[in-house]
């Protein structure tokens, strides 16, 4: 069996159906691993979640900001955002059968060494405290009270881990950690608004996985959300968010030899947007 981890897709259909052809995807024998943000900004964000969802067992699928995004906007308790493009999966006629199977997901996969995620990893937390972490949320999200979860999730603070929070501040920050995380300080603060090229971090921050003595650095971490940085593969750790949204490639890496496959935007009046 062969595993593909796969970059942010999202609703870019058409480049994943291209991708899947590139690799000779068979979900007999094969597994996906997609690291989130299945949807939103695309053209087709319905035909990639029936296409996932169809997958059954051969696609693990961790969730993004934008499908969190995507079921709080469903329950009502976010707005749409002028870029969004959500409107074909809230008014499909399957829409509820989606957004159920899109709510079950993962916040996080962990399988030997190899950790899947969509942001990253507080450099501070073992690969043991993230599956704790993101057990907290996957219960709240696939809870009863979910809907009340979801109006919670936004807003930038609090900005650093506590042990000791809790609440919905304390399930928001590690929201925010697994699904928005791209810089912090040596001593843990986060800044979520930033989203430029890895050269740009502003001062005194860095990239989480560039902290020392990072707890998850003995563990491949594979990660996207930041279209900025790029393709990046190097000792135990994997971006793979090209952004083929803003024009670039979607990309794939079989994680057995860490061999990339990339299919071209097919969208030409694509452009850099982040």
């Amino acid at each position: 069996m062969a595993i593909y981890a796969v970059g942010d897709i999202q609703g870019c259909y058409t480049e994943l159906m291209q991708l899947l052809e590139e690799i000779a995807f068979d979900p007999a024998t094969d597994q996906l691993w997609l690291v989130g943000d299945l949807v939103n900004r695309g053209p087709d964000s319905l035909g990639v979640l029936r296409l996932i969802k169809s997958l059954g067992d051969s696609a693990i699928t961790v969730l993004g900001n934008h499908d969190l995004h995507l079921l709080a906007v469903a329950e009502g308790v976010a707005s749409l955002h002028h870029s969004d493009t959500l409107d074909d999966i809230l008014n499909a006629p399957d829409r509820d059968e989606l957004l159920t199977w899109l709510r079950q997901q993962r916040m996080l996969h962990v399988s030997e060494d190899v950790v899947l995620v969509h942001a990253g990893l507080l450099p501070s937390w073992t690969v043991k405290q993230a599956i704790k972490m993101a057990n907290e949320v996957e219960t709240a999200l696939r809870g009863e009270e979910y809907a009340t979860f979801l109006a919670h999730i936004y807003g930038n603070r609090p900005n650093m881990w506590d042990e000791k929070l809790t609440g919905y501040k304390r399930l928001r920050v590690i929201t925010n950690i697994l699904t928005r995380m791209r810089i912090c300080t040596d001593t843990g603060e986060m800044e979520f608004r930033f989203k430029a090229e890895r050269q740009k971090i502003p001062d005194g921050y860095r990239a989480w996985f560039d902290m020392p003595e990072r707890a998850s650095s003995d563990t491949t971490v594979v990660f996207g959300h930041w279209s900025a940085l790029g393709l990046l593969v190097q000792k135990n750790l994997i971006a793979l968010d090209t952004g083929c949204l803003w024009g670039g490639p979607l990309t794939a890496i079989r994680l057995k030899d860490q061999q990339v496959f990339q299919v071209p935007c097919a969208n030409p009046n694509a452009k850099k947007n982040w």
